[in-house]
């Protein structure tokens, strides 16, 4: 088990099989030595985490979803890696959507679940420059989407 997966299990996290595509894209691209994670929606062992913040959800609830977004990215990583996530050098960037109503502006709060998460889970090789933004809608309802790019080795 590498230190990152002893880690996440410190943390109480398995990482699950990573999600396929749900239509006509690829779950990521290697370029070099980069690689770009497609959005990953919020999600868990129940199901889709639905909701607008702002209305149904608070920014609490908000940011659990973000960090659901990060399992599933760091899930993706690992597959993208062969198995092995070890090969991570670090998470460079992250780009959050938060489906939100027009008056809700704690997008970054929301989306320090998945930052919070990326540090906590990989220490310095976690820190990453990020982009938390609002959206009028996301598919399917979820609560947030969540892209990145991580180097690897």
């Amino acid at each position: 088990m590498s230190m990152i997966e002893t880690r996440l299990a410190e943390l109480g996290v398995t990482l699950p099989d990573a999600p396929a595509p749900a239509a006509n894209y690829v779950p990521f691209v290697q370029t070099g030595n980069l690689v770009h994670v497609s959005g990953q929606i919020s999600a868990n062992a129940d199901g889709m985490i639905k909701g607008k913040l702002g209305a149904e959800l608070d920014a609490e609830a908000g940011a659990d979803a973000a960090r659901a977004c990060a399992i599933s990215l760091l899930a993706q990583l690992k597959a993208a890696c062969g198995g092995d996530i070890a090969r991570l050098v670090r998470v460079v960037k992250l780009v959050g959507f938060v489906n939100s109503t027009p008056d809700f502006g704690d997008q970054p709060k929301v989306i320090n679940g998945a930052s919070d998460f990326m540090v906590a889970a990989l220490g310095d090789k976690g820190r990453h420059a990020r982009s938390a933004v609002s959206a009028a809608s996301l598919p399917f309802g979820v609560a947030v989407e969540i892209e990145g790019i991580f180097e690897i080795a």
